[in-house]
């Protein structure tokens, strides 16, 4: 079997900006009829069979204790946040499993899920849908990949090395370097993706870099101004890498027979007539035995 965790944030802000808008009572819903839609269209697709979806139920999560500078929810569009608590409640509607996260982020949910199924010997493999490059950290071979359902494309362990020059363990060490401003996080100053890429494929991670550049046995361009920075910033680029770093002890209770897609829910008609999207209920794939 194949196991689909989804990026459910993502999904709706695609949506939100690539759906119609429809208003319903006043209130916008567009974003969650396109989500609806999406993942009706995922569900007909003949090696869907075992699902889950992870949501930032707030933007805010531990990471906000740790560094100040971290993404909070400000400059959040309100009618996008606003369909948060409704895309929840439409996907369990759909019978799908939803992991909302509250202390967590959504990447720590899907994290915690490759993590959790990957080795179960009736998994073939793990798609973590979603393009995001942080998810990349937990690619394993061809048995754990990134599936970017936009471009329709697979990232496997020999895709992620070609893409960012780095395997998948050190991707956090590369956003630690680099930085992540979509995430808040500045990276150490001077380096750059093309610098940071090169040192890491020769030492692997932060600590094994060394403080000198006169020891590195990798030729840079500016390797004494970088490793300068670097000897300079290493608390900050420790404290970057943690952040960078997802984490793969959620806990949720859902066991693998428990992502098995059986179906929409009693309540997923009152909901369509609710959003007035009826006609989706033509599109929902009747349960696979």
């Amino acid at each position: 079997m194949r196991v689909h965790l989804i990026d459910g944030t993502y999904e709706l802000f695609r949506s939100y900006f690539g759906a119609p808008s429809a208003v319903v009572a006043g209130r916008e819903v567009g974003a969650v009829r396109g989500l609806l839609a999406s993942f009706a269209a995922l569900l007909r697709e003949p090696d869907v069979t075992h699902v889950a979806v992870a949501f930032d139920t707030v933007i805010e999560s531990f990471r906000n204790g740790l560094y100040a500078g971290y993404k909070t929810g400000e400059g959040l569009d309100p009618l996008l946040w606003a369909q948060f608590p409704l895309a929840e409640r439409a996907v369990r509607a759909l019978g799908l499993v939803v992991w909302p996260m509250v202390e967590f982020e959504a990447d720590d949910g899907l994290a915690a899920g490759a993590a959790r199924f990957a080795d179960d010997p009736r998994v073939e493999r793990v798609l973590l849908c979603t393009p995001d490059k942080d998810l990349a950290q937990m690619v394993r071979g061809d048995r754990v990949v990134l599936l970017d359902r936009r471009q329709r494309t697979v990232l496997d362990e020999a895709g992620v090395l070609a893409k960012f020059g780095v395997p998948p363990a050190s991707i956090p060490d590369l956003l630690a370097l680099v930085g992540d401003p979509q995430d808040g996080i500045p990276g150490v100053p001077k380096w750059g993706r093309k610098s940071a890429a090169t040192v890491l494929a020769r030492y692997g991670h932060l600590e094994a870099i060394p403080n000198d550049a006169a020891d590195w046995d990798v030729t840079v361009r500016g390797a004494t101004t970088l490793a300068q920075s670097l000897a300079e910033h290493r608390d900050a680029a420790e404290l970057y890498r943690r952040l960078a770093t997802l984490r793969t002890d959620v806990p949720f209770a859902e066991t693998l027979d428990d992502l098995r897609w059986r179906g929409p829910r009693p309540e997923l008609g009152d909901l369509l007539r609710e959003l007035e999207y009826e006609r989706l209920q033509d599109r929902v794939p009747p349960p696979r035995p």
